[in-house]
């Protein structure tokens, strides 16, 4: 009997989370986080509203780095454009950064700064190169100690075309969107990485722009799309003190399929 009034109440916070209205808010320097963005609203239905500085992000690499370095050192948000839509009027809101200098970026510390999300629930989502949402995510939380921040999406901007698929499965899983989906098993227990198991690593890691480090254990699952891989990662940190880290990577399933780095955890 128990089990049945758990059903039943989970079901109903399901069909709640369909009925509350939802808000796809999000800034994007390149155009990664918008194409993201703009499939999360597709398969949502959902309004949706870009965020946008008053002195636009210039898409150099280099310059937004010295940029936002320079606003971090110094205290400063960038002013923002209005924004059209009302945060007050959005029940769910998919917030969608990418993640400069392991956090979100900057205009999104002016968002938090100086709107209202008391009350709300808050679903990030974020374009990274190697990894950053646990810690965005983390830094969320903190900044908004009124709001309900929940599990989060990430993808690397190398592979922002799994995100349809990827995003169908994150939404369906935690109630956002109805359907059906196989759901993902747990990682295997961690063993000492093989020789095999090494050259996965290296091929989906080895052309990164930074040194990962060096696998030393490896949990594994089977999908319906193929093999992911869990490493633990040892390596050096900028001070020279050993540091580990989780490294995540997945070969598909079809023939010839190269295994793909998707996210580093620190």
């Amino acid at each position: 009997m128990k089990r049945i009034i758990m059903a039943v109440a989970a079901m109903a916070t399901i069909t709640t989370g369909f009925a509350q209205k939802k808000l796809v808010l999000y800034f994007s320097e390149t155009g990664t986080t918008k194409a993201v963005a703009e499939e999360l609203q597709k398969q949502l239905g959902a309004d949706i509203e870009c965020i946008e500085a008053m002195t636009p992000y210039s898409g150099d690499f280099q310059a937004t780095i010295q940029r936002s370095q320079r606003e971090r050192e110094n205290g400063e948000t960038p002013a923002l454009k209005p924004l059209k839509k009302k945060i007050a009027d959005y029940d769910v809101v998919f917030l969608g950064y990418p993640i400069w200098f392991g956090t979100y970026a900057m205009p999104i510390a002016t968002l938090v700064k100086e709107n209202d999300f008391a009350g709300k629930t808050i679903v990030p989502f974020c374009t990274f190169g190697s990894g950053g949402l646990n810690t965005s995510t983390n830094d969320l939380k903190k900044a908004l100690p009124q709001a309900t921040i929940q599990k989060g999406y990430g993808v690397r901007t190398a592979r922002v075309a799994a995100a349809k698929k990827e995003l169908d499965q994150f939404l369906i899983e935690n109630g956002y969107k109805e359907g059906t989906v196989a759901p993902l098993p747990d990682y295997s227990a961690l063993q000492p990485v093989t020789d095999a198991d090494k050259a996965i690593f290296d091929a989906a890691c080895s052309n990164y722009q930074f040194p990962l480090g060096t696998p030393v254990t490896v949990g594994k699952r089977q999908t319906l799309d193929g093999t992911d891989y869990q490493f633990s990662v040892k390596s050096r940190g900028f001070n020279g003190g050993e540091s580990t880290s989780t490294i995540f990577v997945t070969v598909g399933k079809e023939e010839g399929a190269k295994p793909e780095f998707t996210e580093v955890v620190r």
